[in-house]
Formats: C-alpha cells, structure tokens, sequence
C-alpha cells in the first residue's frame, strides 16, 4: 500500500520587510533519501518565460530536529541538495522580491512576479517558494505573518486555523496572493462567488467601481460559457506607477496596472482586460494537455496549443462582449482592425502560431510572443466563421469550446500531440486544411474572403478621396528600431539606403510607441516640401533630406456592412453575432 505524502508546512514572514527579501521556513517530516533537492521554479503555467527563480535566493539552510544544521550545496541556479535528506526537518530561506530586484537576463513581467512593500505584498507562489524533488503533488499549508492591519485577497481557502490550503505545490503556484491594504467587493455570477480585490496606490480606483464596470462583463461571460466551471473566482488589481499586463491563474486573475483617475474608458480597458483573463477559466483550466496538467518545473517545456489558450481566449473576450450587447460591432471591428496592423507591421508574418508556441522560451519567441494576442485571436475569428459556415450556422468555435470543456475539464488533459487530430475528427474534414495553412503554417490570412461570408466587406485600405503625404520609406520594427526595409526609387539621389535605422523626423526623435504620431505628423507636411529624416548607418548618425510625396489618402483595414448581402449571408451573420443554443 502506497503511503500518503508528508504535508509541506510553510510559513511566510510579511512583518520584517526592512530588505525586499520574503522569509520562508518550510517544515517537514518522513524525507526520504530520494527527497534529496530543494527546487526553486525555472518558470511558471501561463507565464512563457524563464525565470529561475533560483536567481533571487539569498539565504538557504536546512536543519535537524535538534536544530543542528544540515550541509546543503547548490547544484544548480534552482536547485540545493541536502547531504543527508532523512534528517531533515526544517528549511529555512530568503527570497528577494522581483519588482526591485536587477537581473542580467530574463526579467520576470511584473504581475508573473513579487513585491513587497511598507502597506502591502505581492506574492505569486512561484516567487516565494519551492519545493522538495518528489514531493510536488504533497499537500500544502500555509501561515502567512502579516500586519493585523492587512487584507488578503487570494483564491486559497483556509483551514480552522487559519491556515492557507493548497493541494499541492502547483496549486500554491497557481494561486497568487495580494496582501495589504485592499478594498474588497463580490458578487454572484451563475452560482460562482465573484470576489475583487484592489490595491491603490493613493486609493484612486476602488473594488467596488472595478465590479460595477465588470458586472455586465461576467452576466455575458456566463451566458457565452453556459455555466462556469469554479465556484469562486477572485481578481487581484495592483494599481501602481505602470500598467504591465495581467496573469491569468484557474481560480484568479492578477493585475498589475497604472494608477490615475478612474473613468469610464478607463473602466472600459479594465474590462476588456478582464474578460480575456476570465474566460481563462475555459482554456487551459477546462481545456489543456498533459504538458499543462503535469507542469515541469524544473524544464521550461512548450505547448504548441498556445493558440488555444491564449488566442481562442482573446477572440472570446470581445465576441461575447459584442454578442452580449456590450459593444457595438463598429467597436468590434475597430478591435479586430488594430489587431491585423500589429499582425502585419509590428510582427513576423512568417512566423506561424506553432512555431511561436513552440520558441515561446526562446529569445526569439519573446520578440514574437505579443501576436499570440494579435494574430492568434484572428485565426480564432476566421475559425469560428469557417466552423459556422460548415454547420449551417448550428455550430461555432463557442460550441466546440463548450464541447471540449466538457469532453475534458480540469482534471483530464488532452493528447499534446493528438490534439489537432481530435479537432478535425469532432469537427469536419475541411478543419485539417484550416489548421495546416494558418496554424501550423503562417499563410496570409483570408480575411476578405471570410467576412464576405458574413456579408461584411473588408478593406485592405479604403480610399478617401483626399490626397496626403507618404513617407516613401518601407520600415520594419526590429528590437525596438525602425529599419528601412523599401524606399521609392525616387529617392536613391537622396542618399537612404536599406538597413538605415530611421531615428528622428524633422529634428523629433522616433519611438517605436510613437509611430501613430509619427504618422500623424507626416499628415500635416504640404504636398511639394521637404523633410529631413535622421538615420543611424554603421553606427554613425546621418541627416537626409527628402520630398513629401503625395498619395491618395486610405483608411487601413476597414470593416463594413454590405447593404446588398445576400440572404445567406446575412443568416450566417446574424448565427455569427449571437451565442448559438
């Protein structure tokens, strides 16, 4: 008979924050010779990154029951090895916290990180603790020393105690913990408890206003998932001096974002925020292979199925919100649009959503990743159209995702390498195609010829009727910098060439966060004048002076009604804008 796993007892000390270093002391008892390592997290689920979180130790020790201590040698950046593990009973440690803490390489995203501050904490497990080899899948409990002042906002549940109750280590990874002082709001959506938590930095932005711009949100979330699949869910908003982005966990979401005066746009980007985060709780909670269910900690190990857990999330986020009556589909296309020109201008359009999946670890998948959000949430679309189109506008992407859920759910992972497959099997055949060409493969998308469908036309670039003023150079985004990839041939006694990094307009330094300006800047220039341009050549800064060019003025990446659809057309829209019984 199998013994049960001895309970891992850690203990995080909040009340000595004088150095940004947490102390953990974790005890334990019954090791065995194969619980020879102590290992600290190389990365996290949902993170994408490296983080060897082995990087931020600063003090590590372990000890008898006589409180002798015991040899300990680090054998790698993540990992300590006890010389005789049976003895131990006691590990005591620092970790210092991210957020202030300088890296050589890999820095860990804010809201995938830790911070520790003079009225609160940031505690994503990953960053605080480790665990024993062997003992990943013991139960966990947890005390956490704080301020009696502080709130905590966490989706762990505690035990008679007191005590935080994890099942195992991976969901103490997977339950972040923001502690200090919080407002808290709830509400109910299809049974499940909703909780939020907020801290604001000078108390700007409330829990309360947060769930008033979300309440509409989470009803159309309910309705676009049928059911949810938590009884508890819990958002954690950090406002602070950077808005940065959010992680998504199965029972919680976690926000590090700007603080400034809450208004309803503002609300409004929260929201949108929100919803993608929160429809996580379908992929890869519900949805997700084995790589996910079983989580290497040791080994950042890819998923090619990204696209499901990141893109199909993003498409979702703003289809149930336009189903729901949340936003009109001008607002949608607006979305979709800004979505194709990052697709196409700011990223590799070679570079497929297998491909990015698969490098997500590497260098070069991080300087893609960002698509994941862009191009992933259009194959997404172009799916859900495709899987209408085939059904009769009985079934789409909500309908599969809803039977995958259900098929599945969080205890029972797909085949990582079977999944495509099991698609087209539950599907049609017409779906191997569609996921070879735009998938696995990085062919142009068809956007055009899929909303045609929907009697939505779709323009590249609508003509205006105006005429305005071109920059005449081609450029690429590359780290950050703008390199001339074309350029008019007009323009090869003005000295530009190929490979010229673009660094100022008219004396105005360039920012790649600044091409909308830049753009708008070049509107305002008369046909017929001149411009100077600064370029950086072999490391030496150039001073051009080129024509402003006229071209006929053009809207990019335009979405309209058709007024002359065909009555299939506009039944396969109206299937398209609604959740399907």
């Amino acid at each position: 008979m199998q013994q049960p796993l001895p309970t891992m007892f850690y203990t995080l000390n909040l009340n000595d924050r004088a150095d940004d270093q947490f102390k953990v002391k974790l005890s334990v008892s019954g090791l065995k010779p194969e619980h020879s390592v102590y290992q600290f997290a190389s990365t996290a689920p949902g993170a994408y990154q490296v983080m060897n979180m082995g990087r931020y130790v600063r003090r590590f020790k372990a000890f008898d029951k006589a409180g002798k201590e015991v040899k300990t040698e680090r054998v790698s950046v993540n990992q300590w090895k006890f010389a005789d593990p049976t003895s131990v009973v006691e590990i005591q440690y620092a970790i210092a916290e991210t957020w202030d803490s300088v890296v050589k390489e890999n820095p860990i995203y804010e809201m995938c990180g830790s911070s520790l501050e003079q009225d609160h904490a940031l505690v994503n497990g990953q960053t605080a603790f480790g665990y024993i080899t062997g003992l990943q899948h013991a139960p966990v409990m947890l005390r956490i020393e704080r301020p009696a002042s502080w709130n905590v906002g966490t989706a762990l549940d505690t035990n008679e105690q007191g005590m935080f109750v994890a099942k195992n280590y991976d969901h103490l990874v997977d339950s972040p913990i923001l502690l200090g002082r919080l407002t808290r709001s709830a509400t109910t959506v299809k049974g499940a408890e909703i909780e939020i938590y907020t801290y604001s930095k000078t108390g700007k932005i409330r829990s309360e206003q947060l769930l008033d711009a979300m309440q509409s949100m989470l009803r159309a979330a309910g309705e676009f998932m049928r059911e949810l699949p938590v009884q508890r869910y819990v958002f954690l908003y950090h406002f602070e001096n950077q808005s940065v982005g959010a992680w998504e966990h199965s029972y919680s979401s976690e926000y590090v974002l700007e603080e400034k005066d809450y208004t309803p746009e503002y609300g409004q980007t929260i929201t949108d925020i929100a919803a993608h985060e929160f429809f996580h709780v379908m992929t890869p909670l519900s949805i997700h292979s084995e790589l996910i269910e079983q989580f290497n900690f040791v080994t950042p190990t890819a998923s090619e199925h990204l696209w499901l857990y990141e893109g199909t999330t993003e498409w979702a986020a703003h289809i149930m919100q336009l189903r729901a009556g949340l936003i009109t589909p001008e607002q949608w296309f607006k979305t979709t649009s800004q979505k194709i020109f990052y697709d196409r201008v700011l990223y590799d359009r070679n570079y497929s959503l297998s491909k990015l999946s698969l490098t997500s670890f590497t260098p070069a998948g991080q300087k893609q990743y960002g698509n994941i959000y862009m191009r992933g949430a259009l194959v997404s679309t172009l799916l859900d159209i495709r899987l209408l189109e085939l059904s009769g506008s009985k079934r789409g992407l909500r309908e599969l995702v809803l039977e995958l859920a259900k098929k599945y759910g969080p205890s029972k992972p797909f085949s990582e390498k079977d999944f495509f497959k099991e698609l087209v099997a539950m599907t049609y055949p017409e779906i191997e195609q569609f996921i070879e060409d735009y998938i696995k493969h990085a062919q142009p998308l068809p956007i055009k010829e899929y909303f045609e469908k929907l009697g939505i036309t779709y323009f590249d670039a609508k003509p205006l009727g105006n005429d305005v003023v071109e920059l005449s150079v081609r450029t690429t985004l590359q780290n950050g910098k703008f390199i001339v990839t074309d350029y008019r041939s007009a323009l090869d006694t003005c000295g530009i060439r190929e490979g010229d990094e673009v660094i100022s307009l008219n004396d105005k330094p360039i920012e790649a966060k600044s091409v909308n300006a830049l753009n708008a800047q070049f509107a305002k220039l008369p046909v017929g004048s001149t411009y100077t341009l600064g370029v950086r050549r072999d490391g030496k800064d150039l001073t051009l002076r080129l024509p402003a060019v006229a071209k006929k003025a053009e809207q990019p990446y335009v979405f309209e009604f058709n007024p002359n659809a065909y009555k299939k057309q506009i039944a396969l829209r109206e299937a398209w804008m609604k959740n399907l019984k």
